[in-house]
């Protein structure tokens, strides 16, 4: 989809276009999303009733997913809870499905690619087989499978579940009349919910959240956290400070699931965002987008052209023109319920062998 359909597509849903053929076309995204929920519903009670079985692995399978479309954290979430089982001595593998790949890895799986050497990720629809190789080629001792809530064909330990704070229930509305995936029922299933960009609300705009789940899932734990920006990077994975940015005025772009979301992240780093250039989730860059791109940063007359990580890795390039090109690489923080987040990854640790003591 192109961008200015997706801004199409998103003024219609929130009401912003008005008229006569709106409401009509409103309408029949409203009978749409019925049969869509009919479809979600028909096949979580196939699974919930064993009708349909999930298929477990050899180790412990921990899920983060959501129930709306677009970017919720996800990304930061998986490295997150991958450098925590990693510090702990245990082998991880990624699996994913790969959303917006071109016959290899898709962006998302790039980022981690970059920012986790050490742990392997394999992208492929069928993730029962994933499983499988992870663990008989790979000797993976747990499984972190990526946006893998709808998922049910793979049995998982935990199910965390991203909500974003800025649109946590997707206009409340299913697709495609709204942005959700799920009904906010089926949040039932969770282990835990992880609220991203928490730091973009106030406290009582956060309870008011926290209520909500509550109302639907009266014990599940709520956790808090933000995406915390960490340093900048280059198409040739040279790293700079974020004091770089002081003083700066920037263009940005990015083309994932929550520009919003990339933008505030922005604001208070720099002097001033000049303008922010939206493309849609997953775009493939072309020559011909870095041509428009560079006569753009020309012509915004910007210190520095920023964009995301997820961007960046599939640009490749230091410049647009005579321009510096960065991104931003995000890191996720724990604000609230870290001891409740460990305190539900800590079961799932391989039992190690003890070690015998000498008798000498």
């Amino acid at each position: 989809m192109k961008a200015i359909d997706a801004d199409r597509y998103l003024r219609l849903i929130r009401g912003q276009t008005r008229g006569p053929a709106a409401g009509l076309a409103r309408l029949g995204l409203g009978l749409c999303s019925a049969v869509y929920g009919l479809g979600a519903a028909a096949r979580n009670t196939a699974y919930g009733r064993g009708w349909k079985r999930s298929q477990r692995a050899a180790v412990p399978v921990v899920s983060v997913g959501n129930i709306t479309l677009g970017g919720t954290g996800k990304t930061p979430m998986v490295e997150w809870i991958a450098r925590w089982y990693r510090h702990r001595g245990v082998r991880v593998t990624l699996i994913s499905r790969g959303y917006g790949h071109a016959g290899g890895i898709n962006d998302e799986g790039l980022v981690l690619e970059e920012n986790l050497p050490d742990v392997p990720h394999l992208q492929d629809p069928d993730r029962v087989k994933l499983a499988s190789i992870a663990t008989t080629e790979l000797e993976a001792e747990l499984i972190i499978l990526d946006d893998g809530f709808q998922h049910r064909r793979l049995a998982r330990d935990l199910d965390l579940v991203m909500l974003d704070a800025l649109d946590p229930f997707g206009l409340g509305k299913l697709f495609p009349r709204g942005l959700m995936r799920e009904p906010i029922r089926s949040l039932r299933r969770a282990s835990a919910v992880i609220l991203s960009r928490a730091d973009l609300l106030e406290p009582s705009q956060r309870e008011l959240i926290r209520r909500r789940v509550r109302c639907t899932a009266q014990d599940l734990p709520f956790i808090e956290a933000r995406h915390a920006p960490i340093d900048l990077i280059d198409g040739e994975g040279q790293t700079y400070p974020l004091d770089e940015l002081a003083g700066k005025e920037v263009a940005a772009f990015c083309g994932i699931g929550n520009p919003e979301g990339f933008r505030r992240t922005l604001v208070p780093l720099c002097r001033r965002v000049i303008d922010l250039k939206v493309f849609p989730d997953h775009h493939l860059y072309g020559a011909g987008d870095v041509r428009s791109l560079t006569d753009w940063a020309g012509r915004m007359g910007a210190n520095l052209a920023l964009t995301t990580q997820k961007d960046l890795v599939k640009l490749r390039t230091a410049t647009l023109g005579p321009v510096p090109l960065r991104a931003v690489r995000i890191g996720l923080e724990i604000m609230d319920g870290l001891e409740v987040l460990e305190r539900i990854l800590e079961p799932l640790l391989p039992v190690r062998d003890a070690v015998p003591q000498s008798t000498e």
